[in-house]
């Protein structure tokens, strides 16, 4: 009979899909990122979040 190699699941494959499921569903991981700026146009100041998982960027007035 032959040798069996044991199949084992890649580890970078497994890190590098970590969380991207949920980012796929709209559960991301927002954080401040850096400073409040001010919207000229708008008169108001301006929070910028940046996803964790993804690197997708949000905005909000604050």
């Amino acid at each position: 009979m032959g040798d069996v190699i044991p199949f084992a699941r890649s580890r970078r494959r497994r890190e590098r899909a970590e969380g991207r499921s949920l980012c796929r569903n709209g559960f991301h991981r927002w954080a401040p990122e850096g400073e409040t700026r001010f919207d000229v146009r708008k008169g108001r100041l301006v929070s910028v979040f940046r996803c964790q998982r993804c690197g997708l960027e949000r905005r909000s007035l604050t």
